[in-house]
This record gives C-alpha cells, sequence and structure tokens, in this order.
C-alpha cells in the first residue's frame, strides 16, 4: 500500500516541530535563544528595581520609627530587614515567573523563588553571623591565616545556603520536567561563581581610581551577580526535559 501523498513525510514531520523529539525539551530548541535573553534581561530588571524598592521601604520604615521612639530595638531591624528581602524577593521572582509562564506556572515560580531566596537569605545570614561572633568572642587580634580560614567558613556558608533556593524551586518544577533532581544545586553554582566574582574584583580594586573605588566596584559586583543570576539559571532551563505524562 502506497503511503497517502498529502501526509507529511518523516522528515518534514520532524523539521516541523511537531515530532516527539522536538518536544523533549521544556523550552523548545527554537526559542532557546531568545528565552535565554529575556529571562536574563528580566533577572537583571527584577535585581535593579528589587533592590531599589527594598532599600527605598527600608529607609522608609527607620525614617518613620526613629524621631517617635528614637532608635529601634536590635529585633526590629530583623524584621525591617526581613521584610526589605521578602519584597526584594518576591520582585526578583516575579520578574523571573513572566518569562517563565508559557513554560511553568508564573505564580508558582514566584512564589518558590521569593520562598527560596528568603530562606537561603536567612539561612547564610545566620552562619555568617554565628562566625564573626565566634571570631569576636576570640577577645584578640586575629592572624591573617584565621581571618582567611573565617572568610573561607563564611562563603561555604553562602555557596551552601543556595540549596533552600534551589529546592523551593524544584518542587515546582518537578511537576513540569523529568530528571530535575540536580536543579537542587544549581544556585549553589551561582553563588559560588558570584563568590569567585567578588574575589577577583577584590584583586584588582587597586587598579581602581580611589576617589570612586568603592562605587565602582559596588556596581561592577552587582552588575556581574544579576548576570550570574539569569544565566545560569537559563541555561538550566534550556537543558530540562519535559514531564509528558
Amino acid at each position: 500500500m502506497q503511503p497517502d501523498s498529502n501526509s507529511p513525510s518523516h522528515g518534514e514531520f520532524i523539521a516541523s516541530g511537531s515530532g516527539p523529539k522536538s518536544q523533549r525539551f521544556l523550552i523548545p530548541r527554537s526559542s532557546m535563544g531568545r528565552f535565554l535573553l529575556k529571562f536574563t534581561l528580566m533577572t537583571i530588571i527584577g535585581w535593579v528595581v528589587g533592590g531599589i524598592a527594598s532599600i527605598a521601604l527600608e529607609k522608609t520604615i527607620l525614617e518613620l520609627l526613629s524621631p517617635p521612639i528614637g532608635n529601634p530595638p536590635t529585633k526590629w531591624y530583623f524584621w525591617i530587614h526581613f521584610l526589605n528581602s521578602g519584597v526584594f524577593a518576591v520582585i526578583f521572582g516575579a520578574d523571573q515567573g513572566f518569562v517563565i509562564h508559557p513554560y511553568i506556572s508564573g505564580w508558582l515560580w514566584m512564589l518558590a523563588t521569593s520562598t527560596g531566596w528568603l530562606i537561603a537569605n536567612s539561612v547564610s545570614t545566620a552562619w555568617i553571623n554565628y562566625i564573626s561572633s565566634m571570631a569576636s568572642s576570640f577577645n584578640k587580634t586575629l592572624s591573617p591565616n584565621e581571618i582567611l580560614i573565617l572568610g573561607i567558613l563564611s562563603t561555604i556558608s553562602y555557596i551552601i545556603s543556595g540549596i533552600w533556593l534551589g529546592f523551593s524551586q524544584w518542587l515546582v518544577m518537578r511537576r513540569y520536567t523529568v530528571a530535575a533532581w540536580w536543579w537542587n544545586f544549581l544556585p549553589s553554582i551561582s553563588f559560588l561563581l558570584i563568590s569567585i566574582l567578588v574575589w577577583l574584583l577584590s584583586l584588582v580594586q587597586g587598579w581602581i581610581p580611589e576617589t570612586n573605588r568603592d562605587q565602582i566596584v559596588y556596581l561592577i559586583g552587582q552588575a556581574f551577580t544579576s548576570l550570574i543570576l539569569g544565566v545560569i539559571p537559563a541555561i538550566g532551563l534550556c537543558t530540562l526535559k519535559k514531564n509528558r505524562t
């Protein structure tokens, strides 16, 4: 029996993008480049807007509290910082969710990202504060080797905290993808690269004019941090396989 002359050939079937292989990836191959660019751009925008909003909110709250009660109690700073971090995390997650919503629920991604970011930030801050308090308890001037060890411990705490962000996002992602267990560790890779970037900046900051050194180093660090937090997850999303069940 001859095949129907009106039916597409196998090559045409695959080339048209309707074949099984074209559906294996969460992000279609034809959309990967555009998705990577949009996801990275929106991550940078979320980082900038979220940072500005959180700083403005903190300044406003402190201005409202300071006149009537003087210096707020120390515990208030924790809750103010937590609120500011929450505002930043929601904006950051919402910007990413805006791009990812055709493939994964944007609302769930925003919720997972903001929750994971808050937990990761709180855990890393708690560990870094503990390490700092431990250093202060020595009641002596620390040697360069001791300072280096404590700095490495703080960096490791920061990197490991990324697992909380990855785990929160994975809880959503597992509904849409297969074999995505490695996503739990992807944010830690981003945090590792950010830590390396900070270290490299510390090595080359002597080349920057002293007048504006702090501002320039800060802006460069923020720019590359937001870039890393956009590019690495975007690449990871482009490698994920779609759950077809």
